[in-house]
């Protein structure tokens, strides 16, 4: 008799029905109390619960449905190569393309069209058009991609939505009837789906033309006769689009509460140039082209993605090693911790002071101007002086410390670089800064299934990156630091770490920053060097890893609005980072994380 669960027996015929909707044999489904997601061949959904009760269930199936549709019928390189850079835009861009995949779903089986639906309804009940009770209230994005799902597969808007919908139903309507229409024909398609959408949000005044020429080299890199020739044809309608203000129009929702619920990452360009400001009360605009217009590859090919997985650290191993591995940690570094939170005490210290540092005098009323009393004593008839302490305005910040978890970092490195995270985060969220702590590594040692699927593909020549990677969460930037304090203790698992793929790891880092709302977002690096991975640099150039690793880093420092900062330990990495240090004893690294933070946050 078999031992497994209901739970368990669920999620095997689920991971099953994935595989045969994606027609890819390498599919998981793992639960998850967050929000569900995927990730190349991994999904996650929530899970339904020991009795699994019917509703439930159907969300379940619900989200891996729509996991598996995508897996099939949408190609990311294509839809992130023309994304408009505005954050509704982009938005709407995704939802539209959503309702794309989805219906193809929908319409060619009724059982699956139930089990998206059941999905949408859990995504709905939290979104912002649930509650809007004014045309300006409504989520334009939301509302587009229900309209459209109305107008491809005949489904009904779901209840908690319809009143949001109807208050701007006959605006887009008037505006884009003619596209949804136009829309419909060509669902299989998503080359000619994704130019007819981007004519649809021209319509609604969501972007416009771009006025400039086009750069010829925004997107040349691009691999593929087929995506070149779509740039000649319709290149210049949405590779650079500027945001437009919908005057009057109901254009200016919460188009956040969407973009969560498409799990997408739609606020990517609301960030400023570093180092410079926009006019007072208004978001500072990079003029360089958009992170998503970038060229992907960088001279840089990955073989598979398939074996790759982006995974929080408790979702490794179970809650009572979790325990044991931070008692573990906690231990072997008490005389460090007592170090680290004195100089953690420091920054603190000045963080605060830079959030109060001035005083208006001569006040009505406040505290007791002491230094002027003389002036009462002396002539008595004067009213004496009050101050006011004003608030400077402090940058609104989200810290992200990327850690090296390959296995030269394995002993006392990586305990450090555990604990200086930890109390680092501890400080930070005291000062009102969000933290977000996370690992790279690859899942096997020379190449793992990777390395397998190119030797059952006849040893393509120059396969490109031939290791499936491991990213690791160990604390999201919304994330409690109390909640997230065990993952760390990961970190002392035997056998986590193995090798590094730099490059690819800075960029994953880097758009989980793009995604993020906040006005300054810093990147610190911590590592022991090079990239290594032997099965990618036996079947490639020898410094394939390095320089792709180059060739981001010169991307970030030089087009991104974020601070990028790096700690070597032991080896020099200022050789590839403009700004970073390097540390021949671990037991410096506390401090020295402490001090760069300090001095970004200090800088004008």
């Amino acid at each position: 008799m078999s031992d497994e669960s209901p739970a368990d027996r669920f999620k095997s015929v689920l991971a099953g029905a994935s595989r045969a909707i994606a027609q890819e044999r390498e599919i998981e489904v793992n639960w998850t109390a967050d929000a569900p997601s995927s990730t190349g061949g991994t999904f996650r959904v929530p899970m339904p619960g020991r009795s699994l009760p019917h509703a439930a269930a159907m969300q379940a199936r619900g989200y891996a449905d729509s996991f598996a549709l995508k897996l099939r019928h949408h190609d990311d390189r294509l839809h992130m190569r023309k994304a408009p850079s505005e954050p509704s835009a982009r938005a709407a861009y995704d939802a539209v393309e959503a309702v794309r995949y989805e219906a193809l779903g929908a319409n060619a089986y009724s059982g699956m069209a139930a089990n998206l639906d059941a999905a949408l309804m859990a995504r709905i009940a939290s979104d912002p058009i649930s509650r809007a009770d004014t045309p300006d209230a409504v989520p334009i994005p939301a509302a587009l991609a229900l309209l459209l799902r109305e107008r491809l597969t005949g489904q009904p808007i779901p209840d908690v939505a319809l009143p949001g919908v109807e208050l701007v139903r006959q605006w887009i309507e008037r505006k884009a009837g003619a596209d949804f229409d136009a829309l419909a024909t060509s669902l299989d398609d998503q080359q000619a789906f994704q130019s007819l959408s981007l004519d649809m949000l021209q319509h609604l005044e969501l972007t416009r033309a771009e006025e400039m020429p086009q750069e010829p080299n925004d997107a040349d890199d691009m691999d593929g006769d087929e995506e070149t020739e779509e740039q000649e044809e319709g290149g210049d309608e949405g590779q650079d689009q500027q945001p437009a203000e919908m005057a009057a129009e109901p254009a200016q929702g919460d188009d956040e509460g969407e973009s969560e619920a498409e799990g997408e990452t739609s606020d990517d360009m609301e960030e400023g140039e570093e180092g410079q400001e926009g006019d007072e009360g208004m978001l500072p605009v990079r003029p360089n082209r958009p992170w998503t217009d970038i060229p992907d590859s960088f001279d840089y090919k990955v073989f598979t993605e398939t074996f790759d997985e982006v995974v929080v650290a408790s979702e490794l191993c179970d809650e009572e090693e979790l325990t044991r591995l931070r008692a573990y940690l906690d231990a072997q570094l008490k005389g460090l911790q007592g170090v680290v939170t004195r100089l953690a005490n420091r920054l603190q210290r000045r963080l605060m002071a830079q959030q109060n540092r001035s005083w208006d005098f001569d006040q009505e009323e406040g505290l007791l101007d002491a230094a002027r009393l003389a002036r009462v004593v002396v002539s008595p008839g004067q009213s004496l002086s009050y101050k006011v302490e004003r608030d400077v305005e402090f940058k609104d910040t989200v810290v992200t410390l990327l850690l090296d978890n390959s296995g030269s970092m394995r002993g006392r490195p990586i305990s450090i670089a555990a604990i200086s995270a930890d109390v680092l985060a501890r400080t930070l969220e005291r000062c009102g800064v969000k933290v977000e702590i996370l690992g790279f590594t690859t899942r096997a040692w020379k190449g793992g299934q990777s390395r397998e699927a190119w030797l059952a593909s006849g040893k393509p020549q120059h396969p490109g990156r031939l290791n499936d990677l491991r990213h690791i969460i160990y604390k999201k930037a919304d994330e409690p630091w109390r909640r997230a304090r065990k993952n760390l203790g990961l970190m002392m698992r035997e056998g986590l770490l193995k090798e590094n793929i730099d490059g690819e790891a800075l960029m994953w880092a880097h758009q989980r920053m793009l995604a993020r709302p906040e006005d300054r977002r810093i990147l610190m690096v911590i590592s022991d060097g090079a990239p290594v991975d032997d099965s990618t640099l036996s079947v490639n150039s020898a410094g394939y890893l390095e320089a792709h690793l180059r060739r981001v880093i010169e991307w970030i420092e030089s087009k991104s609005p974020v601070q990028l900062v790096a700690i070597g330990i032991g080896h020099d990495v200022t050789r590839y980072y403009r700004r970073a240090v390097t540390i021949m004893d671990a037991e410096q690294l506390g401090g020295t994380m402490i001090e760069q933070l300090a001095g970004l946050f200090e800088e004008e």
